[in-house]
């Protein structure tokens, strides 16, 4: 299937209210969001991309004893949903290793005590796995060690893992870019850990602030990889399309806060989220909380969808397919958080 490859999709009456499907009792009471539809549903397709994601992950040892958590929370859903210009299951595993491999990083080392998660060692611990995705040259007497350390933490071995799986179908600068963007998701994991440690609440721009870049923004950046083609560097890197890239992926992110509050309830730790920091520091009640939230969030996609559709009238073709596909990204983002018994109590 295709998207569309110019403005007609930004901008335009693809973008409406969607409306929430009923979700499970103890699930958060999401109110309806401004967000795209999800472009397309292909259970198949979902199914056999789960089913391989799975398997990996039972391979390299991650998530160990929770298989039926990740499989349940239907990762392969996402990719199908998220990345609708791609039919190929194998180029959606390898966004799918790489999507689960990140979240592991993030589980393991950030945000589930259970996983063994400390802020004392968030900053040790993600050093040593940015070496599985920008490989560290060491003088030869150091590598078997530096190896050894790869292959005993599943999580690095998922980061390395799903990078050489995805650079298969990813050009230098593609494999580059998403470098950085990991890079600067470690830097937002490494900001909540900081938080944990002096048990502050941050303020709400300062979250706003650290949601950009402990966001979904490294899985956005592979949409032209998904999709098989190639966005110039330039204009990945152009201010306007930076910012308007960064707002969806800050929206997306925000979905994730409103969708996971009931799982987040059930921690035993501080969990960051939204409206959590919206009702400290304005002092309203968690419904207010939500529903400021949810003007934040559409704030964004609106903001997002008006300077898309003018970025699109002017850059390359690829750059307005590549807004499509994260206009579509931001659909199939919604209707997966929506459904997912990873936040809808089940898992």
């Amino acid at each position: 299937m295709s998207l569309p490859t110019g403005p007609t999709g930004l901008g335009t009456s693809a973008a409406r209210i969607v409306r929430r499907k009923p979700a499970a009792a103890n699930a958060p009471a999401v109110p309806e969001l401004y967000c795209p539809p999800a472009v397309r549903d292909d259970p198949a397709l979902a199914e056999e991309v789960n089913g391989r994601l799975v398997a990996w992950a039972e391979e390299l040892g991650l998530y160990a004893g929770r298989l039926d958590r990740v499989r349940a929370a239907d990762f392969g859903r996402l990719m199908m949903l998220a990345h609708p210009d791609a039919d190929d299951p194998d180029r959606l595993l390898a966004a799918g290793k790489c999507a689960l491999a990140e979240w592991a990083t993030d589980d393991y080392y950030c945000d589930d005590e259970t996983m063994g998660s400390a802020p004392v060692t968030l900053g040790a611990h993600l050093g040593v796995a940015y070496a599985a995705v920008d490989p560290s040259h060491l003088p030869a007497a150091h590598v078997p060690a530096l190896e050894k350390a790869m292959r005993d933490d599943p999580v690095r071995a998922a980061l390395r893992s799903g990078l050489a799986h995805l650079s298969r179908y990813a050009e230098a600068s593609q494999l580059n870019r998403l470098r950085h963007e990991i890079a600067v998701l470690f830097t937002g994991y490494c900001q909540e850990g900081s938080w944990r440690t002096q048990g502050r609440m941050p303020a709400v721009w300062e979250y706003l602030a650290h949601r950009q870049i402990n966001s979904f923004l490294p899985c956005v950046a592979l949409t032209d990889v998904v999709g098989g083609y190639l966005l110039p560097t330039a204009e990945y890197a152009d201010p306007r399309v930076r910012r308007a890239v960064t707002m969806a992926s800050t929206a997306a992110t925000l979905v994730n806060d409103l969708y996971s509050m009931a799982k987040e309830e059930h921690s035993s730790g501080t969990e960051f989220n939204l409206p959590t920091v919206i009702a400290a520091e304005e002092r309203c009640s968690p419904r207010e909380a939500v529903e400021r939230s949810v003007r934040i969030h559409d704030e964004l996609v609106r903001t997002f969808e008006f300077e898309a559709a003018a970025l699109a009238l002017t850059g390359s073709p690829q750059l307005r397919r590549f807004l499509a596909g994260v206009w579509a990204w931001l659909g199939g983002n919604r209707e997966w958080h929506s459904g997912s018994p990873r936040y809808n109590g089940a898992v």
